[in-house]
């Protein structure tokens, strides 16, 4: 399917945007959006009140997941910084070039502060956020309704509300299965959209900054993330077989959501608790931005090139710490990244134009997801819970969750 995309892209464009287009945007991403605060509302609050009375658990693996977000994001902002200050991707690009001022001026007028980010985090009402999908906010609300259910003294009453939730994630997870098999189309529908709307002419003209974010990721993938999953003996073939449907759904969409519950649904088909997906993953997709703020760190240094300004190596420095701080809880705001860099450009006096220069390629680059799985994987191994999944004890071989009745289960003795 997405070489037929492609294809219909380069010699439909028109017939891709007007029609194929629709099998994502107006069928695949819907059917999945209707997923989201279902599922991590049950998953997140089965997780978390399934530890009993152990709020200190529950604390402790917010502590790890985020110390282990805060740290990935900061080293992958420093990594775009560098690859910008080597490759250099904004010489040469002239601001004549530069259309869609209008889409700037839009992004330009959504302004970011403390309060906003706070009222991204704490709604005003539950319904209103889960009517809206606001991810961040669901995920607070399951937070506080399950650390309630483990202060309930009334054991019968929480167990019937764990049970309760329980249910709703095992038809959840089906129903996931059911909308996934749409995949194929919409992504050959997204793709085919792709191709018709920026075509080869804006790629000429920042390519260099594509490949520029690109190699950054890659870099930050294997060097990165790579050795994290070998120390952490995360096994890796088994991993990634698991990963590798949500990252084409999250790369061909360009959207998180759309692989939000597939990749919950592999992780714990993995072997990886409930308890550690339903909070590892919801929490990620809104703290562990490392794809994020890599491009941003590439892109603010992009947008100085571009103006012809050269700051010092301390300077970038404390830029890139500052829009590291600017990127973080703007999950729910729509491109998000274009926000920050419109933010970056006015406050340092950069042209507010280069941020519509960026938009005509930033779906291409935004196709560039990380994975939030990792963690997932490295967090159960800190906890020394991970269980891997196998078809019995004596094969090394991973074959995915088999039958109930024939179910036999491998508790790693090694987790650290």
């Amino acid at each position: 399917m997405s070489g037929l995309g492609i294809m219909f892209g380069i010699v439909a464009p028109q017939f891709s945007k007007d029609y194929l287009a629709l099998l994502s945007t107006h069928i695949f991403l819907p059917m999945v959006k209707t997923l989201i605060v279902p599922l991590v509302f049950s998953l997140l609050v089965v997780g978390i009140a399934g530890h009993g009375d152990d709020l200190a658990r529950v604390g402790r693996l917010g502590v790890k997941s985020m110390a282990y977000f805060l740290t990935l994001t900061f080293i992958a902002i420093f990594i775009g910084l560098a690859f910008g200050n080597l490759i250099r991707p904004g010489n040469g690009v002239v601001l004549g070039e530069i259309k869609n001022t209008n889409a700037t001026a839009a992004i330009k007028s959504q302004q970011i502060s403390l309060a906003y980010e706070l009222n991204q985090i704490i709604p005003e009402s539950f319904f209103a956020a889960a009517s809206a999908n606001k991810s961040l906010q669901v995920t607070f609300c399951a937070i506080m309704f399950a650390c309630a259910c483990m202060l309930v003294p009334n054991k019968e009453h929480k167990r019937v509300m764990v049970e309760f939730f329980d249910g709703l994630a095992n038809v959840m997870l089906s129903i996931t299965n059911l909308v996934m098999k749409f995949t194929p189309l919409a992504i050959g529908g997204a793709l085919a959209k792709t191709i018709a709307t920026n075509g080869i002419g804006v790629l000429s003209t920042l390519g260099k900054l594509i490949g520029t974010v690109y190699l950054g990721l890659f870099t930050f993938v294997f060097l990165i993330l790579l050795p994290i999953a070998l120390g952490a003996k995360v096994p890796l073939v088994p991993f990634m077989r698991q990963v590798t449907h949500p990252l084409i759904i999250a790369f061909s969409t360009a959207s998180s959501d759309a692989a939000l519950a597939k990749a919950m649904e592999n992780m714990i088909e993995l072997g990886v608790p409930r308890e550690i997906v339903s909070f590892v993953i919801p929490v990620g997709y809104s703290f562990n931005l490392d794809g994020t703020t890599l491009y941003l760190g590439t892109a603010v240094l992009f947008a100085a090139q571009v103006a012809n300004v050269n700051w010092s190596v301390g300077e970038q420095i404390l830029r890139m710490l500052l829009v590291l701080l600017m990127s973080k809880g703007i999950a729910g705001v729509p491109r998000a990244s274009l926000v920050v860099l419109a933010m970056a450009c006015d406050n340092w006096n950069l042209p507010g134009e280069i941020v519509g220069l960026v938009l005509g390629v930033d779906e291409i680059m935004d196709m560039a997801r990380t994975a939030v799985n990792l963690p997932c994987v490295v967090i159960a191994r800190w906890e020394g819970v991970f269980k891997l999944y196998k078809q019995s004890s004596d094969d090394d071989d991973f074959v995915g969750p088999p039958a109930a009745g024939d179910m036999k289960i491998y508790v790693d003795k090694t987790a650290v």
